[in-house]
């Protein structure tokens, strides 16, 4: 069964009378436990598809199911409260919000779904030891290197106990061996049962993935494994 299934999705945005497609009929299933990497150029359309399989964005036509419940385009504050619950983001930036220590980061999701202080504390304390960084918890990102401002970004993306977590180049900031430790950390979380659906440039990082789809001109032009 698909947990997460995009339907004939077609995106067009419009440049005065122009018609630019970044998608183009595009249907995918993802099953619970997939490791997926999407490849391909610049401007094939697999960024588009990340942002609409995160509800960043909505498709011109087509379907998008989440859990059973087709999301293609529902309003924004539905959308915000879909990522808020079934939707975990690890970015290449990490998106970390610097005020706030490992803990407090971690904890931002939980805030937005209503949890109390203590049990979102407490949540987050047993995350951040998850992914290596119990002695670091009370630090903030400007004290994190770059490996350990990505392993916030994941546990912040498990925090919600999402169906799906998606990865927008998670390597792309680091160094290889650092790399490689966020990569093995990913795929300790894929073998615990997470889907986890990658955009990447790196031939390395989409190897490791159990299936990878590549796209052209907005298009599946391969989908193996």
């Amino acid at each position: 069964m698909h947990i997460a299934e995009v339907r004939n999705l077609t995106k067009v945005y419009r440049m005065g009378p122009t018609a630019v497609y970044a998608l183009r009929n595009v249907s995918l299933g993802f099953g619970r436990g997939d490791d997926v990497a999407i490849m391909g150029p610049s401007g094939s359309g697999k960024s588009t598809l990340l942002n609409i399989l995160g509800c960043l964005d909505v498709p011109t036509s087509g379907s998008y199911f989440l859990g059973g419940e087709d999301v293609a385009h529902l309003n924004d504050s539905e959308l915000s409260a879909v990522r808020s619950s079934r939707l975990g983001f690890i970015f290449q930036s990490y998106n970390l919000i610097q005020q706030l220590t490992v803990v407090e980061n971690i904890e931002v999701p939980l805030y937005y779904q209503g949890w109390s202080e203590h049990d979102s504390y407490d949540r987050a304390v047993a995350l951040a030891r998850l992914v290596g960084l119990g002695d670091r918890q009370d630090h903030r990102p400007s004290e994190l290197s770059g490996g350990q401002q990505q392993r916030v970004a994941i546990a912040r993306a498990m925090s919600n106990n999402p169906l799906v977590i998606l990865a927008d180049e998670p390597t792309g900031n680091l160094d290889t061996a650092t790399g490689r430790e966020i990569l093995e950390l990913l795929d300790q979380l894929n073998d615990q049962g997470r889907t986890i659906i990658s955009v990447t440039h790196d031939p390395k990082v989409a190897a490791r993935a159990r299936r990878i789809v590549r796209f052209e001109d907005g298009e599946v032009v391969d989908d193996s494994g």
